[in-house]
């Protein structure tokens, strides 16, 4: 279909499998059939942000054990394969805590040992949701913990921005224990009353809070046994970018629909405003970074297939390039959807409000184009 090229003489396929091709397919018309636009709006106050028997429905076609081995009754087949069902949600603007629980299970099967994959695993696969749990404070870009665990293995401290947090029935955290990195496994009934808060975003699609678990007694068999914290973290980092950008590709392209629909139905001067060369450009515009962000998530998600998920050099090129393409097309198509309807664009009753709110949301996820940029200078140019 195409090559990207990072090095003189040296070049990339991007592979559209079948196995994608009918993921993509089955995603899209499953979204479309469970989150209408109505429905989006519907759940906005809700506490959880999703129904639960779309989630349900979720965990039958076998999704939430897409990428998961099928040792532990998972389809084993990659993060490639998890791409275009996170790109049809994006698309709908379908919330669901399905790339929490995939980030959760991506980490299990790198840091947990045997056991403790056995344990978890499966229950994942079931629809059991699992988060993740990072940072310690308001500061977006912490990689380190306040928390400490003692001998007896007793936690303090909160962690912010917890996806999921409000459904999770288990919290992978980042620590500190005997001088060093750690993750650990926390369920969630044994968090106190009320440890749980949860954030106002500006996109009220999305649902994360405060998680507080000062007090929380964890058995060493609870510690993940991997002790290669740093590149491991720095995986999930880079597959969390990936998603979000194969997310915000689907969101974006939603949101051109929305913004030719109005060019071809609002009538100023007798005639169609999709007629006037001024909107006309900044259209392409969009559609341009759409395609150009769109393939550089599957040439993504190819290398993922080609290194069976090793995170290296090309591979982190690849999720760096991706996010911060999909962070420029969707923050651009937000930002003219609102513009193109006046000022009922600025109304939060006009959808264009939701398209921009999530641009201002996705940009942040696991890094906005400034992060990753500063990120691929080295890698490119050494």
């Amino acid at each position: 279909m195409g090559f990207v090229r990072y090095e003189e003489n040296k070049s990339y396929s991007m592979r559209f499998s079948e196995e994608q091709k009918m993921i993509l397919e089955s995603a899209r018309s499953f979204c479309q059939d469970t989150s209408s636009i109505e429905q989006v709006r519907k759940l906005l106050e809700s506490a959880q942000g999703y129904e639960d028997n779309v989630w349900q429905q979720l965990v039958e076609l076998g999704w939430t054990g897409i990428a998961i081995a099928e040792a532990f009754g998972g389809s084993e087949l990659g993060i490639e394969a998890v791409v275009p069902i996170v790109e049809s949600m994006g698309r709908n603007l379908s919330a669901t805590p399905f790339i929490s629980c995939t980030l959760a299970a991506q980490l299990l099967l790198r840091a947990a040992s045997p056991e403790q994959q056995q344990r978890w695993l499966p229950k994942m696969v079931e629809g059991q949701i699992a988060t993740l749990a990072l940072l310690d404070n308001e500061d977006w870009g912490a990689d380190n913990t306040t928390h400490q665990l003692s001998d007896d293995l007793v936690l303090t401290g909160e962690k912010w921005f917890v996806d999921d947090a409000a459904t999770a029935e288990l919290f992978i955290i980042l620590t500190q224990y005997q001088g060093s990195a750690r993750f650990v496994l926390v369920e969630r009934n044994q968090l106190s009353e009320g440890a749980i808060k949860a954030h106002a975003l500006i996109d009220e699609t999305k649902r994360s809070a405060k998680v507080d678990f000062t007090g929380v007694t964890v058995s060493a068999d609870a510690v993940l046994a991997a002790d290669n914290v740093e590149a491991i973290l720095a995986d999930i980092k880079l597959i969390g970018a990936l998603l979000t950008a194969a997310e915000a590709v689907g969101t974006t392209s939603s949101c051109l629909n929305l913004v030719v629909d109005y060019l071809n139905t609002r009538k100023q001067f007798g005639k169609p405003i999709g007629s006037f060369q001024a909107l006309k450009h900044p259209s392409v515009d969009i559609l341009i970074k759409l395609e150009g962000a769109r393939s550089q998530v599957y040439h993504a998600a190819t290398l993922f297939e080609e290194g069976k998920g090793e995170i290296e050099r090309d591979l982190e090129i690849a999720c760096r390039m991706a996010k911060a393409s999909a962070n420029d097309a969707l923050l651009m198509a937000g930002d003219r959807a609102v513009q193109f309807h006046g000022g009922m664009g600025f109304t939060y009753e006009c959808d264009a409000q939701l398209y921009i709110r999530r641009a201002q949301w996705s940009q942040q996820q696991f890094g906005d184009s400034a992060h990753h940029r500063k990120r691929l200078a080295p890698l490119l140019l050494n």
